[in-house]
């Protein structure tokens, strides 16, 4: 008796355990499948757990400005993977962002997945996602772009 009262306190304390671990999920049907691309200028950049923002403005067609928020990974992939820093984007500066839209209509982007920014003026690539193609016209090769080695690699040649 007291050895399944005890699996049953060992099973239960798994159970609260993983909780967290289920917590983060996918999108689930929550974003556009088709890509949207649109420039804007940089209101702030929030490198925040779990996921940083963009906040952009865009003009629609009818001239109206309207506030934008862009959801990406989080800072430190931002920061292993591009060299991002919180003065990678700075207010006023003049992006272009393609990502999903959120199907309610909302200002809101994902562009965790199958995204793309790039500096508008410049067309310098600033973050691309594994599984997104970059436009023509955007330039690649760039050190926000393709991360460098580090200057003093880790001792026993272990991968960074």
């Amino acid at each position: 008796m007291k050895s399944k009262l005890a699996l049953a306190v060992v099973v239960t304390g798994f159970l609260w355990i993983s909780i967290p671990a289920v917590a983060h999920h996918g999108d689930a049907g929550r974003y556009d499948e088709n890509l949207v691309t649109m420039g804007g200028t940089v209101v702030e950049l929030q490198l925040i757990n779990p996921h940083s923002i963009i906040i952009f403005d865009v003009t629609d067609a009818s001239g109206k400005v309207v506030r934008w928020q862009a959801e990406m990974t989080g800072p430190n992939n931002l920061a292993r993977g591009f060299g991002w820093t919180r003065n990678t984007l700075k207010h006023g500066d003049r992006i272009t962002v393609l990502g999903r839209r959120v199907k309610s209509g909302a200002p809101y982007m994902n562009l965790s997945e199958r995204a793309v920014i790039w500096m508008t003026d410049s067309k310098r690539l600033m973050y691309k996602t594994n599984n997104a193609e970059v436009p023509p016209g955007v330039i690649v090769n760039t050190p926000a772009a393709v991360p460098a080695a580090p200057a003093n690699p880790p001792a026993g040649g272990a991968a960074y």
